[in-house]
């Protein structure tokens, strides 16, 4: 990082409060846990580096343990005003799960490939990222279908329900289930293309579904069960399908 670089940083993380607080969090999970920490970094907004939260969003502190059950418990606390999510690992175990490619995987992989080290004296961040990447080098093209699969059932139960829930007139309610039909479509659609997202917002904005309506979600899912079809992922089957793995 060169000069210009640093000073930016700097002035990121003055403007920012959700830097002190993160910065603050590791010094004191280093003091108090000085034999158990591996690493420590933040996910999310701030390891992007280009949000403009302004210190009022959430910041995602990751602690990494040498072994697990060791260090701090996982916690949410809101500090100084700024919302703080502290996820606690042991390095094996999060190893292990960077190399899973399941029916979450486009929420989950931002969390493995960015972040930014507030503690990482070995580099074990870089290992983190190059496991997860040499992992999705070695996937095949079924594992991604057959997670997509089950995705979109999520998708079309909570599709369902909200519209069983719009013709009861409990329109909260069928709001609410919309959007979870909304995302999982969102992460079909993810699993089918490789692509992974920040969270749940940006999931269904790159993917044209935030604000779509009833009559929209269906369509995308009437498609996506066509294109899993095709891939040998038919979602609809018999008897016998069900019971054979």
């Amino acid at each position: 990082m060169n000069a210009d670089s640093e000073d930016v940083e700097m002035d990121r993380h003055l403007a920012d409060p959700r830097w002190t607080v993160a910065e603050q969090v590791a010094q004191a999970a280093q003091r108090r846990f000085p034999a158990d920490v591996l690493a420590i970094a933040v996910h999310g907004p701030l390891a992007h580096g280009d949000d403009d939260g302004g210190g009022d969003g959430e910041v995602g502190v990751l602690v990494v343990t040498y072994r697990s059950g060791a260090g701090p418990v996982p916690a949410t606390r809101r500090v100084d005003k700024v919302l703080v999510d502290l996820t606690v690992a042991g390095a094996d175990d999060y190893l292990r799960q960077a190399r899973v490619i399941d029916s979450r995987w486009p929420l989950a992989a931002d969390r493995y490939v960015t972040t930014r080290p507030l503690h990482d004296p070995t580099g074990w961040l870089r290992t983190l990222r190059d496991e997860h990447l040499g992992r999705l080098a070695r996937a095949r093209p079924a594992e991604f279908s057959a997670a997509a699969r089950r995705a979109w059932y999520r998708g079309y139960a909570a599709h369902a329900r909200a519209a069983k829930l719009a013709e009861w007139y409990e329109t909260d309610q069928a709001l609410l289930m919309l959007g979870k039909a909304r995302l999982a479509a969102a992460t079909v659609n993810g699993l089918l293309g490789r692509t992974y997202f920040r969270d749940p917002g940006d999931a269904v904005r790159r993917t044209g579904l935030a604000g779509a309506d009833m009559t929209e979600v269906g369509a995308v899912l009437t498609r996506q069960a066509g294109e899993l079809a095709a891939r040998g992922q038919p979602v609809d089957g018999t008897v016998d399908d069900l019971l054979t793995p």
